[in-house]
């Protein structure tokens, strides 16, 4: 029996520190995530804590670029190659400046006799939760090659959705700037000219002409006022959003809207059930694994709020499909299968199969998103710039026929 120093998280943030007598620094990583903590660092002897000293942070760097690292370090490792001489080697020739930095700060801690997640956690902003909870996983399974490769694979899948996402709302974004710039510039360059005109010739105007005229005499005289206004409007929702009840009002909101409130859930459930899959294939315990998600989720309190509900009933020995439905935030599909999935001792497997279905469903909002966005923001917009033409060529219609006569 061997003293051990640990250093873990809970799942409120809170670093605990401590000392344990146990057979092997594995028993000691499984006893802890099985208590529902984070390990940061776990170590013999009773020195100091590796993870406990000021983090150094490192910078934020793309998803794609961490995946082939990944892939990278997995071939070395599987090939023979030692786990300090690799991470030297791709960090010295990394086509990312701040990976390559990290890198080589990751490869001196692991010389100086670190773990590979313990030297990765001094740099969260680089490495999430997710990276390492695998890759401890990995080490402590001794199957660090194979984790990797299931890292780069979750991470191009992740990118890869990410992308079509980001694919699908660019046209029609740069499409609806261009529109209203169109508009201003007409509005606020064309129209008062015509309005100078039509006054000159105090002729009796249509409506829609009167109506265009005062909105534009209204943006040219209290422009400044209105972008005051935006502003500060603009200011104050983000400060009630960032308060704990904006929060959950603001997510809520967002995920019971209309058509996209569907889609926004879909992209979570895909995030979440393929996340979950990944850390169960990879050994993590499931309430380590639960942890991990809740840590991930800060973009939507409303899920991660209830994750914290799931992690709390599973470690009081509820199951993991009751855990799921009780919290009346999944749907009754993905609980059921849980079910099946647990009966069947194929869980893991299950949630897969799971994510696929709501990456799918993913896929075909963006692919309908696409084909029917396009033309709606081209006739909607057409009609306001042709209604705006014609509230000025009426006139000159009219006045054209006066002149005629």
């Amino acid at each position: 029996m061997q003293k051990y120093t640990y250093l873990v998280k809970d799942s409120d943030g809170k670093s605990h520190k401590g000392t344990v007598t146990a057979d092997s620094r594995e028993k000691v990583i499984f006893a802890l995530q099985n208590k529902g903590y984070l390990v940061l660092d776990v170590h013999e002897g009773s020195g100091r804590i590796f993870g406990g000293g000021a983090r150094r942070r490192g910078g934020k760097v793309p998803g794609h670029v961490l995946a082939f690292f990944a892939e990278q370090l997995s071939t070395l490792i599987a090939g023979g190659v030692p786990l300090v001489r690799a991470v030297s080697l791709l960090g010295e020739y990394a086509s990312n400046a701040t990976l390559g930095v990290v890198l080589t700060q990751v490869a001196k801690d692991v010389a100086g006799g670190q773990s590979l997640h313990t030297a990765l956690s001094q740099h969260p902003r680089t490495f999430s939760h997710i990276w390492l909870s695998l890759v401890q996983a990995g080490e402590v399974g001794g199957k660090l090659a194979d984790t990797l490769m299931q890292i780069s694979t979750y991470t191009k899948t992740q990118e890869g959705m990410k992308s079509k996402i980001i694919t699908a709302i660019t046209y029609p974004a740069i499409l609806m700037l261009a529109s209203v710039g169109v508009l201003i510039y007409f509005v606020i360059g064309i129209v008062p000219t015509f309005a100078q005109i039509f006054k000159d010739f105090n002729i009796d105007l249509p409506m829609i002409t009167v109506l265009v005229l005062n909105i534009s005499g209204f943006v040219v005289n209290h422009g400044f006022l209105l972008i005051v206004i935006m502003v500060f409007t603009f200011i104050m929702f983000r400060f009630y959003i960032k308060t704990v009840d904006g929060q959950k009002r603001w997510h809520a909101f967002l995920l019971s809207m209309p058509l996209f409130g569907n889609f926004l859930k879909n992209i979570y459930y895909d995030r979440m059930l393929s996340t979950l899959s990944t850390l169960l294939t990879s050994g993590v315990t499931i309430l380590n694994a639960i942890l991990v998600l809740e840590e991930s989720f800060d973009s939507n309190v409303i899920i991660q709020n209830a994750l914290k509900q799931v992690r709390a009933d599973v470690a009081a020995g509820r199951s993991i499909s009751d855990s799921f439905r009780s919290t009346g935030v999944f749907p009754g599909l993905m609980t059921e299968m849980m079910l099946m999935g647990e009966e069947s001792g194929k869980l893991p497997s299950i949630i897969s199969t799971l994510s696929k279905f709501y990456a799918d469903a993913v896929e075909q909002f963006i692919a309908r998103f696409s084909a029917v966005i396009d033309p709606i923001l081209i006739v909607g917009v057409g009609s306001l710039i042709g209604i705006v033409v014609a509230s000025i060529f009426l006139p000159i219609f009219k006045l054209s026929q006066i002149g005629g006569n």
